[in-house]
């Protein structure tokens, strides 16, 4: 018989399974339920329930652990990041379309730094994918081979639209007979962000994968203090359109994608639960 204080029940905050100490806890305390094997479905967009319901434990797992051929990459939302969104509109006088761009930017830019690190730890494998190859190229340029996966540093990228544009469309052209023309509208915002969604789709699409892979994003249901409940909300439809765009319109429709599809599933807390999609 185990004393009561010996008994190892487990964390509240799913986060902290993401310690490598910790990692072997939850593999022993983690219930593998049917909703498990609904995650590494293409066709799950979108995690919903109430607090406490096993969100994250679900994400962390998945992070922790290859299922069914498919491993997850968590990342989270926090105050700063609704704070530079309103900052944003407030500077470009932003629309929602605009949001949803800018989320699609930024879900790309995260996806691509998950390739990189769990598919191209052989060296050889960049050199069968020269068009992603030139894409990491220019993200390492942008960031000084400094990036770190945080959706804070994923805005700037989105925010300085004009320079990472002129990076990729320069970095496309590297090696290439001649030399990529730049638009007159190179000062629109939103042409530049639709360019930018295309070098990433463009290089997306090139690469064969070693397996399946699931983005999380988690901490949605919290609204800082500080940021106007209007604001938080158009941020979140913002993202909602993106993830949906860019699963149903992009990741469903890459070809020979049937066992290395990616896809997307966002983390939404009780307090904005409609339905589950």
């Amino acid at each position: 018989m185990i004393p009561v204080p010996d008994l190892q029940l487990g964390y509240r905050d799913a986060e902290n399974y993401k310690r490598r100490e910790n990692k072997e806890l939850l593999n022993r305390l983690f219930v593998r339920t049917p909703a498990l094997d609904q995650l590494c479905d293409p066709s799950t967009f979108f995690l919903i329930g109430e607090k406490g319901a096993g969100k994250t434990a679900y994400a962390v797992y998945l992070e922790n652990n290859s299922f069914r051929h498919t491993s997850g990459t968590l990342r989270y939302i926090r105050e700063t990041d609704y704070a530079k969104f309103v900052e944003l509109k407030q500077a470009r006088h932003l629309t929602l379309s605009d949001y949803t761009n800018i989320w699609k930017v930024i879900i790309y830019l995260l996806v691509a730094e998950t390739v990189s690190s769990k598919e191209g730890k052989n060296p050889a494998w960049w050199s069968l994918f020269a068009k992603f190859r030139n894409l990491r190229s220019a993200i390492d340029q942008y960031y000084h081979h400094a990036f770190a996966p945080e959706i804070i540093y994923a805005i700037q990228f989105a925010e300085e639209a004009e320079v990472t544009a002129q990076l990729l469309a320069n970095c496309a052209s590297a090696g290439a007979s001649h030399k990529q023309a730049w638009s007159s509208t190179r000062n629109q915002f939103q042409t530049n962000l639709l360019y930018i969604q295309r070098q990433f789709q463009d290089a997306l699409k090139s690469v064969k994968l070693g397996g399946n892979h699931v983005l999380f994003i988690d901490g949605i249901d919290i609204r800082p203090g500080s940021i106007p409940y209007d604001a938080y909300l158009e941020c979140i439809k913002g993202l909602a359109n993106a993830v949906w765009a860019v699963n149903n319109d992009f990741f469903s429709n890459i070809k020979d994608s049937k066992e290395h599809v990616l896809f997307l599933v966002e983390i939404e807390g009780g307090s904005l639960q409609t339905g589950c999609v």
